[in-house]
């Protein structure tokens, strides 16, 4: 996703130097995001005190990042891009899927318990904007922050390479099932902001395996 409009383009000194200011400006917004998320929360969070935070004009915070909703999940989406990574690479390399699905649960509980404060932002700005828009995601609204984070693929790419390999139930299906799992997380990081992720972790475990556990 591109957001914030093109960079300078050429390669003249004018040009490279507007280039490196734009970066130095982005990062100083997400930082300063990461932040007020983190610990103000999402409706305590304002675009104008992120800009402040990262001292540049609100003006210039909307020209990188035209809405909050986009803002925290450009913030969000790092963290996740790392287990789309590891789904892919287990996948690759033929790993059983219990065990790659076992870690990637692992993964979103300590996620959810050690950004915890940032996750329930998250979770607010998902659910004010599936609300606010009254359907479900479309993959071409860039300013969704559930399409800026893919925080459903890593489990959909596993359940559905163990379902085509026999290896998990068929049913239900992995964009359902995933679903399930993600929207638990997300709540519980509402609701039960200090659980462990051992807790948190055995629990969506307990959800997924039960339902899904290999045939036979």
């Amino acid at each position: 996703m591109t957001v914030g409009g093109d960079e300078p383009v050429g390669d003249g000194p004018r040009a490279r130097a507007a280039r490196t200011k734009r970066r130095r400006t982005r990062a100083a917004l997400i930082a300063a995001a990461d932040s007020a998320f983190s610990t103000r929360g999402w409706a305590g969070t304002r675009m104008e005190d992120i800009a402040t935070d990262a001292c540049v004009s609100s003006a210039t915070a909307y020209n990188h990042f035209p809405t909050k909703h986009v803002l925290i999940g450009v913030v969000f989406a790092p963290h996740v891009t790392k287990l789309v990574i590891q789904a892919e690479r287990d996948i690759a390399r033929e790993r059983p899927v219990l065990a790659a699905l076992s870690d990637q649960i692992n993964a979103l509980a300590r996620l959810s318990y050690y950004h915890r404060g940032l996750t329930a932002a998250f979770t607010a700005a998902v659910l004010e904007y599936t609300i606010r828009t009254g359907r479900t995601q479309d993959p071409t609204d860039e300013l969704d922050p559930r399409t800026i984070v893919p925080l459903l693929d890593p489990l959909v790419r596993l359940i559905r390479h163990g379902q085509q390999t026999g290896q998990l139930r068929p049913d239900p299906s992995a964009a359902d099932m995933s679903s399930t799992i993600a929207n638990l997380l997300l709540v519980r990081s509402l609701n039960h902001k200090d659980e462990s992720p051992r807790v948190t972790a055995e629990l969506l475990w307990t959800l997924l395996f039960r339902t899904l556990a290999p045939p036979g």
